[in-house]
């Protein structure tokens, strides 16, 4: 049976960096599993909603509150996260997930009514980007911490973009473009956000502190991975009519 190095024979510096190694596998573990516990429950409940005539009407009519919600969450979350309680961060993350899958509801209704299949495939084509994407922010030796004021501006002007298309010009063209961009940038971001999660990892962290840690991790991935699902799932739809 194989087995791990030997302490006996290790330095010190060794000796220190098999125990980093291990608590980071440990760490990003942990985050990679409560995201897609996160990713399940939101996809769960969307399909509850969408599946529910009366609950799809009433989403529906209330989208804005929802989306203004999520924003407002979004905004506040990485504080509560990072600095109050374990369960404060876990309250936070499980709403934001909630929040989504209510939201997705009507959008998987609509999707439904056109091919199911089209949810099925965007799920797949997304967790095979993710998966990818994440693989290279986590391997990676290249420092992308300097493309984060680049993402940022860059998911600015998208969004502009996307609500200007979504009151103004309500073209079909743009909306897949807008949604080709957004698949593009949020694969980047999704490796550059692997690559911070990675960074935040400290082999001193104990406890509460590197609980709260993988739970905010997990809610940056998975913040991404339900965007890039969305415009993915756009995609689909607009390239199937």
């Amino acid at each position: 049976m194989a087995q791990g190095p030997d302490r006996r024979y290790m330095t010190h510096t060794q000796a220190e960096a098999a125990g980093v190694d291990v608590g980071l596998r440990s760490y990003m573990l942990r985050v990679y599993n409560y995201m897609a516990l996160g990713v399940a429950f939101t996809g769960a409940l969307a399909m509850i909603v969408a599946t529910n005539q009366a609950l799809v009407q009433t989403v529906s009519s209330l989208i804005w509150v929802f989306f203004i919600a999520i924003l407002g969450l979004g905004f506040f979350a990485p504080r509560i996260m990072t600095t109050k309680s374990v369960a404060a961060a876990q309250a936070c993350f499980w709403v934001y997930a909630a929040l989504w899958g209510i939201l997705l509801g009507p959008i998987f209704y609509v999707y439904a009514q056109m091919d199911p299949m089209i949810i099925v495939r965007a799920f797949f084509i997304t967790a095979a980007t993710f998966a990818g994407m994440s693989l290279v922010g986590y391997t990676t030796k290249k420092d992308l911490s300097g493309l984060g004021t680049f993402f940022m501006m860059a998911s600015i002007g998208i969004l502009v973009a996307i609500l200007i298309n979504v009151f103004f010009v309500q073209s079909t063209l743009m909306s897949l473009i807008t949604s080709i961009g957004v698949v593009l940038l949020f694969s980047g971001i999704t490796a550059y956000e692997t690559q911070q999660i990675k960074t935040m990892y400290s082999a001193g962290d104990m406890g509460d502190v590197v609980a709260k840690k993988a739970i905010f991790g997990a809610y940056m991935l998975y913040g991404t991975f339900v965007v890039l699902f969305i415009h993915v799932l756009n995609i689909l739809g607009i390239m199937r009519e």
